[in-house]
């Protein structure tokens, strides 16, 4: 009894008013590793996410409870998913007693694929990104896929007598989520833009027509870019958006890049 006693006299320190009145627009906790469920491919993946979560703050307000930020991702028991996030972030507002902030969730997770004649099956790591952000009384969903496929260049096509040099690319494709998109579907933007994708596990009969498939159809980085950008254009549960590439070029020290955004977007995505 006493020892319940002396806990319930314990000053709430951040809680006290601050006379200097001096707002702070983000105040949390960054690169927090816990467990992440995510919907995948129409079932449910486990990962490991890096968290960055902060809270606006206002300036009769002396701090924010940090430890407040892992109990509500301790708590966290449903897969992510549009509706889930948007819902979860009032959560966290909630018990900060916040009106604005922000949850941001980094991982990586894998799709499983079917080689392209083989049929033989193997899983592909992609990386992905949740951004959830209440500002001005406004929500905003947005989720971001980075995916590894195969670019030719059409001007080494054009100028060899044979063969064309070739590399690995990474399409970043990061947009604003007006309605659900699942993550085999981000992942499809960018693999059906590029040369051609790739995959982990491969017969000699697949090599073949990746080689084959790429050389009927080469993309400078522009080209990838601006391919990714017309297929959201025409997808009306994408808002905002941004897409990057990053040719890892094959006959140079340095990469080549391209980037479209449909803005404006928010810091930090």
């Amino acid at each position: 009894m006493t020892m319940l006693k002396d806990i319930q006299h314990i000053p709430d320190t951040q809680g006290a008013r601050d006379e200097r009145h001096v707002a702070i627009q983000r105040v949390g906790v960054r690169s927090v590793r816990y467990p992440i469920s995510l919907r995948i491919a129409g079932g449910v993946a486990t990962s490991v996410a890096m968290w960055d979560l902060d809270v606006a703050l206002p300036g009769e307000r002396k701090g924010t409870h940090m430890s407040r930020f892992v109990a509500w991702l301790d708590a966290l028991q449903e897969p992510v998913d549009l509706a889930g996030l948007r819902r979860e972030l009032g959560g966290m507002l909630q018990r900060l007693a916040a009106t604005e902030g922000r949850v941001e969730a980094r991982f990586p997770f894998f799709l499983r694929k079917r080689a392209p004649v083989s049929g033989v099956q193997s899983l592909l790591e992609y990386q992905g990104r949740w951004i959830a952000e209440q500002r001005d009384g406004a929500t905003s969903i947005w989720a971001s896929v980075t995916v590894p496929v195969k670019s030719l260049c059409p001007c080494s096509k054009e100028i060899s007598e044979y063969g064309a040099h070739n590399q690995r690319s990474h399409v970043e494709v990061c947009v604003e989520l007006l309605g659900e998109i699942g993550w085999q579907e981000l992942v499809r933007f960018a693999e059906d833009s590029a040369s051609s994708e790739i995959w982990a596990l491969l017969k000699r009969s697949d090599e073949k027509w990746i080689t084959e498939r790429a050389y009927e159809n080469p993309k400078f980085v522009e080209d990838m870019v601006r391919d990714v950008a017309l297929l959201l254009n025409a997808d009306p549960r994408v808002g905002r958006y941004r897409v990057d590439v990053d040719n890892i070029e094959s006959i140079h020290s340095h990469s080549a890049v391209a980037s479209i955004e449909r803005g404006p977007l928010p810091p930090g995505v």
